[in-house]
């Protein structure tokens, strides 16, 4: 007589009630349905002097059973993050048309007005700002004087430090703060209006003209 006598489920057969990808339920009823056929194979084919013990018989449904746990349980997982990105669609087409704040160094000139901002990490005495052309070259320099800690937005009027009028388009800008004499970390923000909303696989995404497609993360501020 034949022997089949193992203690643990197949590599093959775990990867086939867990895959990477996710199953429909005819495979996972299908998948479950082998892993019987090959216990009742194992126990009818086993040595009578050495039959298959409960304990035995116990893991191998155990194992079974942690599977398609975990297989459940990615399929409710999958449902909540669906549930949860259609809520978070919603709340951020209400942002449709609104200023937002987010990480960065540009802004840009129109009509004689660019928005920005800063985040100072603690109290400054000095915060200077300073407007760079496409070139990097200065622009226009000013002092806000002194500023509490926290998100600070700022605006320049379009005016260079000879008192013409700059010309619409692309800026960069750079801030430097202190106190006491000592720097403190400024971490410049770059302005923009939402246009629209976005949903991939990476999640949603905010279009804003000038910024590309950012994060409702990345925001830092709502205008």
């Amino acid at each position: 007589m034949s022997t089949v006598q193992t203690n643990t489920v197949s590599p093959s057969l775990l990867a086939t009630m867990n895959p990477s990808t996710s199953a429909t339920q005819s495979t996972s009823a299908a998948a479950q349905d082998q892993f019987m056929k090959l216990l009742v194979t194992q126990m009818k084919n086993q040595d009578p002097l050495n039959p298959l013990d409960n304990a035995q018989v116990t893991s191998q449904l155990a194992q079974l059973s942690t599977v398609s746990g975990i297989e459940k349980m990615n399929t409710t997982l999958e449902s909540m993050i669906a549930s949860y990105q259609s809520t978070q669609s919603f709340q951020a087409a209400s942002m449709i048309g609104h200023g937002v704040m987010v990480d960065g160094s540009t802004t840009s000139l129109n009509a004689g007005k660019a928005l920005f901002g800063v985040d100072l990490a603690s109290n400054a005495d000095t915060v200077n700002v300073t407007v760079l052309d496409g070139n990097g070259q200065p622009v226009h320099s000013f002092d806000v004087g002194a500023q509490q800690a926290g998100l600070l937005p700022l605006q320049w009027d379009g005016t260079t430090d000879s008192g013409a009028a700059a010309a619409d388009g692309a800026y960069s800008f750079k801030v430097t703060a202190t106190l006491g004499g000592q720097p403190v970390s400024a971490q410049t923000l770059s302005y923009g209006q939402v246009a629209s909303v976005a949903t991939s696989s990476q999640g949603v995404k905010l279009t804003v003209p000038g910024l590309g497609a950012i994060s409702m993360t990345d925001v830092r501020q709502i205008l």
